[in-house]
């Protein structure tokens, strides 16, 4: 009998995939966490019955939510990224020589925990002397932190549970506070054909509280719609005028000088959520 998950987009569409077995299921304090080996994806984390990342396609997420703010930041040394308790955004820092501190403020340690078992390689640079991790509210930590970091990174899921107050224009104001005075901040904001309430409220919001306020995009299959967006707050420096003596060369699967420029050129419908 072939077994499938099935992760419901909306109430009338979804995405599935063929799964081998389930590699571990919990209830945990937080959400319904699932970590699937699947046929085509490999091994999948599920939260809440929404897909987190895959062993195939999780670096386009992770490298466009980290590589773009760090290249756009002319000396990004210290890091926050809030969520992401798998450790691929962690992994992509790490890959700045110019970063001297990570930090990783992550609300549920199991995903952690079987992030760390089941995805080694997303999961590997967590251990590293330049990474602290904290189990802990990121929202709370962005609240008590004052002009502490150069560059913050929300990983989070989609704005149920745990997340929804990281989708609030109270949650942007505090990461102000939290960044030093040229600092930047990127989040996930999820997809434009089926949250573009979400995208322009966020817009919105963001462009209130940020000088520099930009929306870019990536391709990601395994996700809502396969078209992911991000948008960044900066008080100075924009990613559109990063100049060329500031790339250098890392290892990537994706993220590409030349894309770091060409993500911010938008689909007029997408556009139009900015306006």
């Amino acid at each position: 009998m072939d077994l499938w998950f099935t992760e419901k987009q909306t109430k009338d569409f979804g995405i599935t995939a063929k799964i081998k077995r389930t590699l571990h299921s919990e209830k945990t304090d937080f959400q319904q966490l699932d970590v699937l080996e699947t046929e085509e994806w490999g091994n999948m984390l599920v939260l809440d019955g929404m897909v987190m990342t895959t062993q195939k396609d999780e670096y386009v997420y992770h490298e466009m939510v980290a590589h773009i703010p760090l290249f756009t930041h002319p000396n990004p040394k210290h890091v926050l990224v809030v969520g992401g308790g798998d450790g691929g955004v962690i992994r992509e820092v790490l890959k700045h020589e110019q970063v001297e501190k990570a930090t990783l403020v992550e609300i549920d340690g199991k995903v952690i925990e079987y992030s760390k078992k089941y995805l080694p390689e997303i999961a590997g640079k967590l251990e590293d002397p330049r990474v602290e991790v904290k189990v802990a509210d990121g929202f709370m930590h962005i609240a008590e932190s004052e002009k502490a970091y150069d560059v913050i990174m929300v990983d989070s899921t989609e704005p149920v549970g745990p997340a929804v107050n990281l989708f609030t224009k109270g949650f942007y104001a505090g990461i102000s506070n939290a960044l030093k005075d040229d600092g930047i901040f990127v989040a996930q904001t999820d997809n434009p054909w089926f949250k573009a309430d979400l995208i322009s409220q966020v817009y919105s919001d963001v462009k209130e509280i940020f000088p520099v306020t930009r929306l870019y995009t990536a391709n990601i299959p395994t996700y809502p719609s396969g078209l992911w967006t991000f948008t960044m707050g900066s008080k100075i420096h924009d990613p559109l005028k990063v100049k060329e003596e500031r790339f250098s060369d890392i290892e990537t699967n994706y993220y590409t000088k030349e894309l770091h420029y060409a993500s911010f050129a938008l689909p007029k419908f997408v556009k139009d959520l900015t306006e």
